[in-house]
């Protein structure tokens, strides 16, 4: 049954603490997230005009702690016959693309422009000399243009061992990821395609690919890939493989679909580019396209995940990627409980009747949330629940903010990220031996 919440949580009052917002209007995916010069830019999908998505352009927001965000103007607006879709950014540390010096590297955006007329996508690049603040589009554009109706979301990094520039890009309708090469952000030359694979019941979107060391030291490839429809909690979902990449090709003998999370609100999420230490620092978009433009949200519309970090764990001999609040983030946010497999558990956010429950059931081994209580009149919903949990003990991670709850188990390579309708409020664990 739906609840009648009486007040939307998605007002100035409870603006979230610790997760990015707009300012205002729409957002949706993460673009372009780059390290550069002690700041953390946050490029995104966003209708400079409306609470509803149109006018694609790249917002744009800095931050130097990944918790508090200056808002900048819009970098790369849109025009009236295209839009400004997905894509990444990097720094050209070499002024490879000639567009800066030695002393004053570029930035360089990766974009899709699409088509209004929704006959062609293409790759596009832009530069700015003063660290993100002004864009200006390449001459020569497009880059990359195979006359594809779907082609899109370029994720760009630096390979050092071959000094080049690696792209993964989208075939969404053949469920493919593509992959490009290039010395100079200008030229592009194809090296191969993977898939497909994995979950093919939507339109793959929004690559990204990296190596992660394993817990015993061997060097892995993550490949994120995101589909819509087809998560696995249905709408929105991210999905990634764990395998190799010799330079030319991706390869993986896995043989399930692993999600990168069970919830329904994390979608179309990358890694920043050029983090110190090489932080492998993830954040998604926190909503799901089968109700994203239906919420009560009159001032912004969406929000981020909070920033994660990403690392490969093993759970009975199987590679899992896993993913932990950033470690700037502090109580009371963030909230752990332990939990024994004998005994089944209960954390309840929220007072009656409006509450989110978190259920972990000894007999099944799953974690759930159920949100039916705390979600909007109208919007269909379901519980959204883990695989089974083949551990003795473990952890139930939870990161509390107005209108969202991001549960973590790290140990068992699991999360769950669903929004809801109550404001920020402390989580209780109840226990019931069996």
């Amino acid at each position: 049954m739906q609840s009648h919440l009486s007040q939307s949580v998605f007002t100035e009052e409870f603006r979230p603490r610790v997760h990015f917002t707009p300012a205002q209007n729409w957002m949706n995916d993460p673009n372009g997230l780059l390290y550069y010069k002690g700041k953390y830019h946050l490029f995104f999908q966003h209708n400079p005009q409306g609470i509803l998505w149109g006018n694609m352009s790249w917002g744009h927001a800095v931050s130097t702690d990944l918790l508090n965000w200056q808002h900048l103007p819009v970098a790369i607006e849109c025009t009236d016959t295209t839009g400004i879709f997905s894509g990444s950014a990097v720094v050209d540390e070499t002024n490879s693309s000639g567009f800066g010096s030695l002393d004053n590297p570029p930035l360089i955006a990766i974009y899709t422009v699409h088509q209004n007329d929704e006959s062609n996508q293409s790759q596009h690049i832009a530069y700015s000399l003063d660290e993100g603040l002004t864009w200006v589009k390449y001459a020569d554009n497009p880059v990359l243009d195979l006359g594809m109706k779907d082609f899109r979301d370029p994720k760009v990094t630096w390979e050092p061992i071959t000094k080049t520039w690696l792209m993964t890009v989208a075939k969404p309708q053949e469920f493919k990821i593509a992959f490009f090469r290039s010395t100079d952000l200008k030229s592009w030359q194809h090296v191969s395609d993977f898939g497909p694979l994995g979950a093919t019941g939507g339109i793959w979107e929004c690559p990204d690919l990296f190596p992660l060391l394993t817990p015993n030291g061997q060097s892995k490839w993550v490949l994120i890939v995101s589909l819509n429809p087809g998560g696995v909690a249905g709408g929105s979902g991210t999905q990634y493989f764990i395998g190799d990449w010799d330079g030319e090709n991706f390869t993986t003998d896995q043989s399930s679909t692993k999600w990168i999370d069970y919830g329904r609100d994390n979608y179309a999420g990358v890694t920043f580019n050029h983090t110190p230490d090489n932080r492998r620092i993830f954040i998604g978009w926190m909503n799901n396209w089968d109700y994203a433009a239906k919420l009560p949200s009159p001032i912004w519309r969406t929000s981020m995940t909070i920033p994660r970090e990403l690392a490969i764990t093993e759970v009975n001999g199987d590679l899992l990627l896993t993913s932990h609040p950033f470690a700037e983030l502090k109580a009371p946010y963030d909230q752990s409980f332990a939990i024994s497999a004998a005994n089944d558990a209960l954390i309840t956010i929220g007072t009656s009747p409006h509450q989110v429950e978190i259920r972990f059931d000894a007999t099944t081994k799953r974690v759930s949330i159920d949100r039916s209580r705390a979600w909007f009149d109208g919007i269909e919903d379901a519980p959204q629940l883990t695989p089974p949990i083949e551990l003795q003990k473990f952890t139930i991670r939870a990161v509390i903010d107005h209108g969202s709850l991001e549960l973590f188990i790290p140990e068992a390579g699991l999360a769950i990220t669903t929004i809801h309708g109550l404001p920020a409020v402390g989580a209780i664990l109840q226990i019931s031996a069996n």
